[in-house]
């Protein structure tokens, strides 16, 4: 069996409701929130993590501090495709749950650690639940097409909301009940989140029977476009925050404590403006060209950047034109990924493409940092417009992506 390049899926049936389904808008909003626990795990030690470190064995070495710290996402970087192509096998739910215990598990490791080698251990273990691709996969298959992208940006607008909401409380929860109490809290949110996915997420259609060699995902060209298009997109949003807070600091005058205020605004209206294109180009056959201008506005914001970093006005603007770009891709990419890989490999699809969303996420911050020390700051941004032309000039080839005439109808419940 070969991948489909015409964005169809031959198992979906005929469904004329206008509207998503109860059903739909349960499993959508029940899994964004399970996306959204595992990536407050990862936020919420960012801004008081290093602070932390000082107190545990081993805490004095900056490098194994960031190892520490970036060791969760490490890991699911290897993971994402083995669980992906399980879920595919096994089936989505009993690998999300496996991967929520692990989660668990991690966390309380972390919690009763005292040495860095063991936070980075328990961090470890979180890792190794790399459930991002089975959890988007069962989003895939709970939702008709023309739903889809409307589910998956819920995923990308919690996400948002969790990185604000994680500025926030971070170092208020750090300074009331310490870390170690921050963890056990990390742990009892996912038991909640296993009880969700087990007792609320509805159950999906049946996985197909056949089976789709890993080959095939890897060789499919517009998968491929998706892969590096993930992979730029979170190279820019890692590299932009590392230059991007000290510029809130020295040229918006904006002390680090305060960054949320900034933050916070500007996803949650970036996120509401970018909903009606999305919508407009579902329901009219015009996703291709919302993508495009999408990574245009990306490309524009790029070079923004680049040219414009000491300008306070042009900063504000340029974070929110970011975020009204990240959003808009964040919600579409997977979609589309679901959208043209057979039923039978979605979570192996989505696994490459979760592994080079990570991939991205940790050579962005590299990148950034490197390109920072050695040359200058406005440097980066010279590198990600390059990259940014690089894929809008890919994805101008992508074949158009027409409603479909044959849909999924998930069961109502």
């Amino acid at each position: 069996m070969t991948l489909a390049t015409n964005y169809t899926n031959a198992s979906d049936v005929q469904d004329d409701k206008p509207g998503m389904s109860r059903s739909e808008i349960r499993s959508s909003a029940s899994l964004a929130s399970i996306f959204a626990l595992r990536m407050l795990g990862l936020f919420i030690l960012s801004p008081v993590f290093a602070i932390y470190a000082r107190s545990l064995t081993g805490g004095d070495n900056p490098i194994l501090v960031g190892m520490a710290l970036g060791m969760f996402s490490l890991v699911q970087a290897f993971f994402q495709i083995p669980l992906g192509m399980a879920s595919d096998r096994l089936g989505r739910k009993p690998v999300i749950i496996a991967g929520m215990a692990m989660f668990v598990l991690g966390a309380l490791i972390c919690a009763e650690s005292s040495s860095l080698t063991g936070i980075m251990i328990g961090r470890g273990i979180q890792g190794l639940g790399a459930i991002s691709a089975a959890i988007t996969a069962l989003i895939a298959d709970s939702t008709r097409e023309e739903h889809r992208t409307k589910a998956m940006a819920m995923v990308g607008g919690s996400i948002g909301i969790t990185f604000a909401l994680a500025m926030v409380i971070a170092p208020v929860l750090f300074e009331t009940v310490g870390m170690p109490a921050m963890f056990v809290m990390m742990a009892i949110a996912g038991v909640a989140a296993i009880a969700v996915i087990i007792w609320v997420t509805p159950d999906a259609p049946p996985l197909p029977a056949e089976r789709v060699p890993f080959s095939a995902v890897l060789g499919n060209r517009e998968l491929m476009r998706l892969n590096f298009g993930v992979y730029v997109l979170h190279f820019a949003q890692m590299a932009m925050f590392v230059v991007v807070p000290s510029a809130l600091v020295r040229v918006a005058e904006i002390p680090l404590a305060s960054h949320w205020k900034v933050y916070l605004p500007v996803m949650l209206v970036s996120f509401i403006a970018m909903l009606p294109a999305i919508i407009v180009g579902e329901k009219y056959a015009k996703m291709k060209q919302v993508f495009l201008i999408a990574i245009t506005v990306l490309l524009v914001v790029q070079v923004g950047f680049w040219q414009l970093l000491e300008h306070p006005v042009a900063l504000i603007a340029l974070l929110f034109g970011f975020f009204i770009a990240f959003n808009t891709l964040e919600a579409s990419q997977p979609s589309l990924v679901s959208r043209i890989a057979p039923p039978a490999a979605k979570g192996a699809a989505l696994g490459v493409y979760n592994t080079l969303q990570a991939l991205g996420i940790a050579s962005g911050a590299a990148a950034g940092g490197l390109m920072s020390k050695v040359a200058s700051a406005p440097t980066i941004f010279g590198l990600c417009s390059l990259l940014t032309l690089i894929w809008l000039i890919i994805a101008y080839n992508m074949p158009e992506i027409p409603r479909r005439s044959a849909r999924q109808t998930p069961q109502e419940v």
